[in-house]
């Protein structure tokens, strides 16, 4: 499970064993909507740059191609031919994107399929179903993110239902983890604290299902339109309240300064789609700040997308190759500025694991933060 091996300040330094191999903490999850992380990566790349943890979606994988036809085919990870750890989420952040699709009740959701308009019901127990047919290493409780928006009255209304649908998360994974012909009877449960922007709120929430003794915790509801101060504001009031010796993620997040940032208030899991969206659209990520590779001074620049980066792409190519690429809408220089864009943040994670253990993540975060900073200026 989790082991702690070194706090700088709030930052942790930790090592979790699951049943599909070690993870080194902090980790950043590639995300693999459905079953493939959108640029054309296949899973041999993703070892090569370092992926940790792949995260694929509970209810995409469930539409298309069905989480029935994963299981006869052996669950996700002989289906996408990867053998480290998986982490689906639940379905639930659907339940805040798809608003005008859905309606909540106390047993679950009531949604329509955004390709065809097909129902769909899903609740505590058919999430926990659909995960253990994928079989992912880490399945997430089905929750309500609630809109930060929303007033009190419906905040508390909606985060005790989330507490209702926790325990019910946890005995169907219980039931389901026992029975015989479960592909991964060692899936791990994570609980989600939510809360919107109300301190007080999601303190007592994450005093409540601490108490459940799951194998991690996530804060979820955050980075869905909120300032980032008020992100970090409600990190610093409800990440003490999550138990020390589990991992806590927070859920898609986010920017490289986001992560050092939540890093530094003691989060050890992030995903998020911004390297791979921002990838598709040129835009790359370096330790000077972000570059489009779609601008006119890149024409004739036969450097690497970053000098002294060991990603695939920039060991062998030039920025006015990939620009070429992007202009002319080949697929390879999506895929190249994917490639890189996983690699730096794959990386970067490594050098803040480095930094906690030598106890100088302080510096190291405000040397990063301002070395970018000024690559953007520049």
């Amino acid at each position: 499970m989790y082991e702690l091996l070194k706090r700088d300040g709030l930052a942790k330094r930790g090592r979790f064993t699951t049943v599909h191999g070690v993870v080194e903490t902090p980790v950043f999850m590639n995300v693999g909507t459905a079953a493939a992380i959108k640029g054309a990566v296949s899973t041999d790349d993703l070892r090569e740059i370092k992926t940790q943890v792949e995260l694929s979606n509970t209810y995409h994988l469930h539409v298309r191609p069905g989480d029935e036809v994963v299981k006869k085919l052996g669950g996700l990870h002989k289906f996408m031919v990867w053998d480290k750890p998986i982490l689906t989420d639940s379905g639930g952040f659907q339940v805040f994107s798809l608003a005008g699709l859905r309606k909540i009740k106390e047993e679950g959701v009531h949604f329509h399929s955004h390709i065809d308009g097909k129902k769909i019901f899903m609740g505590p127990e058919e999430s926990m179903q659909i995960q253990s047919n994928l079989a992912s290493t880490i399945a997430m409780a089905f929750d309500e993110c609630p809109a930060s928006t929303k007033d009190r009255d419906y905040i508390e209304r909606s985060v005790a239902r989330t507490s209702r649908w926790l325990r019910r998360c946890k005995a169907e994974m219980e039931r389901l983890n026992s029975l015989p012909d479960t592909i991964n009877p060692h899936q791990l449960l994570f609980g989600i604290n939510q809360g919107g922007i109300l301190e007080d709120v999601r303190i007592a929430h994450a005093q409540e299902i601490a108490e459940l003794d799951l194998p991690g915790y996530a804060i979820g509801g955050l980075a869905v339109g909120e300032s980032h101060e008020e992100m970090y504001r409600i990190l610093d009031a409800v990440v003490p309240y999550l138990p020390l010796e589990k991992p806590t993620y927070l859920m898609g997040v986010g920017t490289p300064a986001n992560i050092l940032e939540a890093v530094d208030r003691g989060v050890d899991f992030f995903d998020c789609v911004y390297p791979t969206r921002n990838g598709r659209h040129g835009h790359v990520y370096t330790n000077h700040g972000k570059l489009n590779l779609f601008n006119a001074k890149y024409e004739l620049d036969d450097r690497p997308i970053e000098e002294g980066c060991g990603c695939p792409v920039c060991r062998k190519y030039s920025r006015a190759y990939i620009r070429h690429l992007l202009k002319a809408k080949e697929m390879l220089g999506m895929r190249f500025c994917v490639l890189h864009n996983l690699y730096f943040y794959n990386t970067m994670m490594e050098e803040i694991r480095a930094a906690i253990e030598e106890g100088r993540y302080k510096e190291y975060k405000k040397q990063k933060l301002e070395g970018m900073a000024q690559g953007q200026k520049g």
